[in-house]
């Protein structure tokens, strides 16, 4: 493993070491997970319409394996609406 230098203004790094120590981790980890959940949001992103409802109502949720976003919205939405009449 390798060391990296970050910049922050003092109230971010004191945010930061907060938010790390509320959680039980530090904030190297914190950092790690933040890094990874972005990219695989990003990754899965791609399939989704930058302008749609499921875009932006992505966060840090791992979607189940083999799924995209859209396939989520999908299945919400015939769950919620299966049976209804028009």
């Amino acid at each position: 493993m390798k060391k990296l230098t970050l910049s922050a203004d003092n109230e971010i790094i004191e945010q930061a070491k907060r938010t790390a120590a509320r959680e039980n981790t530090s904030v190297s980890a914190m950092f790690a997970r933040f890094v990874r959940s972005r990219n695989r949001r990003d990754a899965a992103a791609k399939d989704v319409p930058a302008d749609s409802i499921a875009a932006r109502a992505t966060g840090f949720l791992v979607l189940p394996k083999g799924k995209t976003p859209r396939d989520v919205l999908t299945e919400a939405l015939l769950e919620k609406y299966r049976g209804r009449r028009r």
